[in-house]
């Protein structure tokens, strides 16, 4: 069979088999087209591991991105991967392809006095007692202390925080439960939420809801708002790029790096399966360090 036919038979496969969405199939179909351009119209059994190298090879002189080329590589390994299950080839060529390892660039975080500012101003306008402001304010608190994610944020009901020892119990990845403290501010800022804002807008619901944090209607809080009320605090703070409820999570991390704590002692607050998640934030406090060293030593 040649080549274009077996990218055919390919995709096929993958949306009436796999049954994956129209999307990654067009996805795969792109990657195969260019590897298409290559190989042109030779039979399937005649592409080998050097043609596949070549191809990507174009691609780096192209200037694609490295998660471009991973991914293409991961495409070529399942078309060819599926070509040796139907017998179309003898040998599957990509066995040995090398995928080029993806660069991970560093979080953005903001600056510890920047997150005091903006805290501290979302605290003011709290103070007016509007349920909205009394809820993104206990919000933004409770991320940036605990460092949980937003879904953890999202799920969490009002039995799982302990205001007195200041803890929360999150559910997260993989349905793996954690307990995760938090600061007097944020203790503060819930308090005053579920004192002053919540009941407001519980009064809104036709059912009662055990969620800590509701939307405009009384429903538990989705990912959609907490992004939007995210997204209008930090954006004048870390930049446009990084206006996300992660940025907090990044923020919060390399701050407690920052103060002394223990990279295992932050792997367990944030949740992380591996160190080797954590261990990023440790770059970014170095590069920290590093600019200050810079600015402020004399033979820098």
């Amino acid at each position: 069979m040649e080549f274009p036919a077996a990218a055919d038979a390919f995709a096929a496969h993958l949306t009436h088999v796999r049954r994956l969405s129209p999307a990654t199939v067009r996805a795969y179909r792109t990657d195969l087209r260019d590897l298409g351009a290559v190989v042109g119209e030779r039979e399937l059994g005649g592409v080998d591991l050097e043609t596949l190298r070549d191809w990507l090879w174009r691609a780096t002189q192209r200037g694609d991105a490295r998660s471009t080329l991973a991914r293409r590589a991961a495409a070529a390994r399942s078309f060819f991967g599926w070509a040796l299950d139907e017998g179309l080839i003898a040998h599957d060529p990509s066995l040995r392809l090398i995928t080029p390892k993806r660069g991970r660039p560093l979080p953005a975080v903001a600056s510890e006095d920047a997150m005091t500012a903006l805290l501290d101003r979302m605290r003011l306008a709290a103070m007016e007692g509007d349920a909205a402001a009394l809820r993104d304010h206990a919000m933004l608190e409770l991320l940036y202390a605990s460092g949980i994610r937003v879904s953890e944020l999202c799920g969490l009901d009002i039995d799982d925080v302990d205001l007195e020892r200041r803890t929360a119990r999150v559910l997260g990845k993989g349905s793996k439960e954690r307990v995760v403290p938090f600061g007097a501010p944020a203790a503060a800022a819930v308090g005053a939420y579920l004192t002053r804002g919540r009941p407001a807008t519980a009064a809104c619901a036709q059912a009662e809801s055990p969620a800590l944090f509701l939307g405009s209607r009384g429903a538990r809080i989705g990912p959609r708002t907490v992004y939007a009320v995210v997204a209008a605090a930090l954006s004048p703070v870390v930049g446009a790029d990084t206006i996300g409820p992660h940025a907090l999570r990044h923020t919060a991390a390399t701050h407690l790096l920052d103060g002394g704590a223990d990279l295992r002692a932050v792997q367990e607050i944030l949740g992380h399966a591996s160190l080797g998640t954590t261990q990023i934030y440790t770059h970014v406090s170095s590069e920290r360090l590093t600019a200050a060293y810079r600015l402020a030593h004399p033979r820098a």
